[in-house]
């Protein structure tokens, strides 16, 4: 069977161009993970230049349901991760290690990661950040689904977006959707690596 990161590599190279550094991380008993990072001109002098860092290894083994008594090796759902920020405002590249954390979880925890999920660090995303979690959006709109041959399910490119202490704790009672309503609603940029938390009440 094919290997599927090279695929992956070509699907992230043909959406957002050439990277311009790579790390990798590997955690005990796990693949190795490497992280990405493209950097994007802004449209214009007020909109800044954005960085995204995409996870790259955590598509080479299908997620397993935790509750399944015999993991599928080859059927199930599969993703690599997707971080965008404005450059130039804080050090994001030390949030390599927490996104290779986070693209580990399905091996080390057994869980499946999806939109609408939750995912918590336990630390600041990078030095002095306002978010030491994030939130599982929809695919498809950065890097579009990488289809693969039969039975093989396709490679989903989620984007996460970061939160405040304060929205996960009024996601985890309002939901993923509402949760990104309110932040439409009051025009947060979540791009911004040095936001306030959106208001809540």
């Amino acid at each position: 069977m094919a290997d599927v990161l090279p695929l992956v590599e070509a699907r992230l190279r043909s959406a957002l161009g050439e990277p311009d550094a790579r790390a990798a991380v590997t955690f005990l008993g796990t693949d190795r993970v490497e992280v990405l990072r493209f950097r994007a001109p802004g449209r214009s002098a007020e909109e800044g230049d954005v960085v995204r860092y995409a996870t790259l290894g955590m598509s080479a083994q299908p997620m397993a349901d935790p509750t399944a008594v015999l993991a599928d090796p080859v059927g199930g759902p599969r993703a690599e991760l997707v971080l965008s920020v404005r450059a130039g405002v804080a050090d994001t590249d030390k949030v390599l290690r927490p996104l290779a954390v986070l693209a580990a979880s399905p091996q080390v925890e057994g869980v499946v990661v999806a939109p609408g999920a939750s995912l918590d660090v336990g630390e600041p995303l990078w030095p002095g950040a306002p978010f030491t979690s994030v939130l599982v959006a929809e695919p498809g709109g950065l890097v579009e689904d990488l289809e693969l041959d039969a039975p093989l399910d396709p490679v989903r490119f989620l984007p996460l977006l970061p939160m405040t202490p304060n929205e996960a704790a009024w996601k985890r009672v309002h939901g993923g959707q509402a949760l990104q309503e309110r932040w439409l609603t009051h025009g947060t940029d979540l791009r911004d690596p040095a936001r306030r938390s959106v208001p809540l009440d």
